[in-house]
């Protein structure tokens, strides 16, 4: 029990610690579940001598410094914080420069001037040389803007006004950047917002000559482009972008009146507001890192905020464990919330809102079964109480809401168009009784408002800009303009895009949820599932997974299967730079060096870095060590470079070794198991073989080395798309997780290694600690091998 509460007073003090900095308390709580951020920002709050508290702006930059700050250059993070307290980096984009700095630096010396030059340290852009630049940037572009006018790339723009001051205020720039559209423009007129044709691109003829090498300018990197400026200002949405067709010929044109977007616009400031809205009812995957993207990204993006909005109109799904899930993997995917809600909030505003589209002739109470609504739907029919009068749909309700009838027997529908084109104007439901109470509303209603209903109406409510979703909501369209049209409500821009479809995985909720409980895989973070805490685990960074998105894009093409040695790619390329170098051999097989000294041991060094001779650890050599087995053959090829009988390999960061014959490898019983090797090492390196090797020497005569535990993940199905399968679970790969128990690790790996450090095993691939690891025993994940079979941008 002392224990215990030593734990418990510990994590108080750290929360009150971080409150102190700025923190919100949620981001302050998330931290203290969290042992290595906390261990982090405590120690960076100690560097930067504010444990007596600071500004909140302090204190943000400060918890990027402890939660992104690069592992190859520790040396230099209290001098980085020192910067941070005296405001001479003030800004994200300045912090974010000196984080780049420093990964590149490692731990160095660096040169004060060229840092702060880096990081645009005393530079002050004024707004009076902001509104210079931008006049300019116009007049060198003024033809090409004259010509195309308000098509003109505003992205172009900012690109050259950012190569002039990189340190500027983006909200000034963009600022004086419409204000001189207008200036030179004039008002929008009806042919700048006419969309101009896409060209079909000709198909080049065949040709049978071999193709000759044509220099093309390169283009920009994926990461590069802005992927949202496809995307509309908000005071923009007055006009009509989507059009309801009604059976009796009638057409609802979609679009805000002037009043009711200036009432709109008075309440956001013109901010882009969007919405993150996931079901708390199981655990997020990669599809959903796509949609925060977009959704925070956006307004990120644009200077705004982004809602996280669990959506809870089920009383039976939602659980308390998926919310708190929910909620730590946005902190880790590096959003942060504008404000976090529950459609449960609206529950009263959503019900008086019913009351109201019954009053207006547009719901009624229905007593229709399941079964008899789904085939009267199908049948284009129309429910038999869809014409009773509105009095008896309001007394009906009002037993509903009071519990006066029994669950099944009466239901909410929207009366749409039940002749439609479209299945999803059906007399959608918008109410059903579930005696069942709320996990976050508790037991004060018994009615619960549907999706179709909820979701468009609390968008409006909550004045989002820009309704973003995939592509399977576009058919609902319809029905959230509808109902927003019929209520007299502000109507957010919708927009929908591609989900996204990841190669050798499944991703729907049901499956997923079939894999956890049938323990196909062990639990919902198993390292082998596309799920967010399953990618953490398995040592993926947030910052690889935003690099992979970012580079897919946002589109509409939604038959695009993204294979999944593009994430690979990303995975490697963020791991290469944040990942330290160590040895590990993970089927060992002994080396005897018949001639070195017995009890001789020799420390060698060995780098974490391999650009960096500074940074380096000492690893045992003696008389007995392990190679990999794979490294040695009885029978030499031309194209084998490991070490057989005759032949010489380099141990790495040591010297080379020779197999003289034969007669030096001792054999098992089988004749073919090999137990031990007995080599020569060449003790003035004159020898040059090609080969290099890693290596586990035993730390003292007769000591085995480290052990560890390391499990090899590899795809979890077979084939690319397991979903299309009738029977997918027969396509589980077997060989997804091999456990090795007992593999041979340098000494150093053992000291001070904590859950979710991140290494390179040489020759061998990318590790992780795991959440399985003991003081008694290290356990490793495979995050992915060093095989590169995707290159950027294809």
């Amino acid at each position: 029990m002392p224990a215990k509460d030593d734990a418990a007073a510990e994590k108080e003090k750290n929360l009150e610690l971080f409150l102190k900095v700025g923190l919100d308390e949620r981001t302050a709580k998330n931290t203290i579940a969290n042992n290595k951020v906390t261990a982090n920002l405590t120690a960076v709050i100690d560097e930067a001598g504010v444990t007596d508290g600071c500004s909140r702006t302090v204190g943000n930059l400060l918890y990027t410094v402890a939660t992104k700050f690069p592992a190859n250059a520790l040396v230099h993070r209290p001098v980085l914080t020192q910067y941070i307290v005296s405001s001479k980096i003030k800004i994200p984009a300045q912090l974010d420069a000196a984080l780049s700095y420093f990964v590149n630096t490692g731990p160095q010396n660096f040169k004060t001037t060229e840092f702060e030059e880096a990081c645009g340290v005393g530079v002050e852009v004024s707004e009076e040389e902001i509104k210079q630049s931008v006049n300019e940037v116009f007049e060198q572009n003024k033809s090409a803007i004259l010509e195309q006018r308000y098509k003109t790339n505003v992205g172009d723009l900012f690109a050259h006004l950012r190569k002039r001051h990189p340190w500027a205020d983006p909200k000034i720039v963009k600022a004086s950047i419409d204000t001189k559209l207008r200036e030179l423009l004039g008002e929008r007129t009806a042919a700048d917002d006419e969309k101009v044709p896409k060209k079909k691109k000709e198909k080049p003829a065949k040709v049978e000559e071999k193709a000759i090498a044509v220099s093309t300018p390169e283009q920009p990197a994926e990461e590069i482009l802005n992927p949202y400026a496809i995307f509309p200002q908000p005071d923009e949405n007055f006009k009509v972008h989507t059009s309801v067709f009604f059976s009796d010929g009638s057409i609802l044109r979609c679009c805000n009146s002037k009043e009711l977007l200036e009432k709109h616009l008075s309440v956001t400031g013109g901010r882009v507001l969007t919405r993150f809205p996931p079901e708390p009812n199981g655990y997020l995957h990669i599809g959903h890192a796509k949609a925060m993207f977009i959704d925070f990204g956006l307004a990120k993006e644009r200077g705004g905020g982004c809602y996280l909005r669990f959506d809870d109109t089920n009383p039976e799904a939602e659980k308390k464990e998926y919310i708190d899930h929910i909620q730590e993997i946005v902190n880790w995917m590096g959003w942060e919330p504008y404000k976090i809600t529950y459609t449960s909030d609206y529950f009263q505003d959503l019900y008086e809102l019913a009351v109201e589209l019954i009053r207006r002739g547009h719901a009624y109470v229905d007593h229709q079964t399941g079964d008899e609504i789904k085939e009267y739907r199908e049948k284009k029919m129309n429910s038999p109480w869809r014409d009773r009068p509105i009095k008896e749909s309001l007394k009906l309700f009002e037993d509903m809401r009071r519990g006066l009838i029994e669950e099944g027997k009466a239901t909410l529908r929207m009366k749409q168009d039940m002749q439609s084109d479209n299945f999803n104007m059906y007399d959608l439901i918008a109410y059903r009784i579930k005696f069942t109470p709320h996990p976050h509303a508790g037991d004060k209603w018994c009615i619960y408002p549907s999706y179709d209903y909820a979701h468009c109406i609390v968008d409006s409510l909550e004045n989002i800009t820009h309704s973003l979703c995939t592509l399977e909501f576009e058919t609902r369209r319809a029905s959230y303009y509808w109902l927003l049209h019929a209520l007299g409500l502000y109507q957010p821009y919708v927009w929908e895009y591609s989900r996204l479809n990841v190669s050798n995985t499944v991703m729907s909720k049901r499956k997923l949820n079939r894999l956890v409980t049938e323990n196909w895989v062990d639990g919902w973070d198993d390292p082998r599932l596309m799920t967010l805490a399953g990618l953490r685990r398995r040592g993926v960074t947030s910052t690889a997974i935003n690099t992979f998105v970012r580079g897919i894009g946002i589109t509409r093409s939604d038959c695009s299967m993204i294979h999944l040695s593009r994430l690979e790619y990303h995975i490697r390329e963020e791991l290469n730079k944040t990942a330290p170098r160590t040895m590990v051999v993970l089927d060992p097989v002994k080396v005897v060096i018949t001639n070195w000294k017995d009890d001789l041991i020799k420390d060698c060094e060995a780098r974490k870095w391999p650009d960096s001779e500074a940074d380096c650890y000492k690893v045992p050599f003696s008389k007995v060590l392990y190679i990999e087995r794979s490294d040695f053959r009885l029978k030499d090829s031309k194209d084998y470079f490991g070490l057989a009988p005759g032949k010489s390999a380099l141990l790495r960061y040591a010297c080379p070794i020779k197999c003289v014959d034969a007669k030096d490898v001792v054999l098992a019983e089988d004749n073919e198991t090999v137990l031990e090797i007995r080599v020569k090492y060449d003790p003035e390196k004159k020898t040059k073989p090609k080969g290099v090797l890693h290596w586990v020497a035993e730390p003292s005569p007769g000591v085995d080395p480290l052990k560890v535990e390391v499990r090899l993940f590899d795809r979890l199905f077979n084939s690319e798309n397991p979903a299309e399968l009738d029977d997918w679970l027969s396509d589980l790969n077997g060989k997804s997780k091999v456990v090795i128990p007992n593999a041979f690790s340098v000494p150093p790996l053992g000291k001070g290694v904590g859950v979710g450090d991140k290494f390179q095993f040489e020759r061998l691939g990318y590790f992780v600690v795991d959440k399985d690891t003991t003081p008694e025993k290290l356990v490793f994940n495979r995050t992915v091998t060093l095989r590169d079979s995707y290159k950027s941008g294809k």
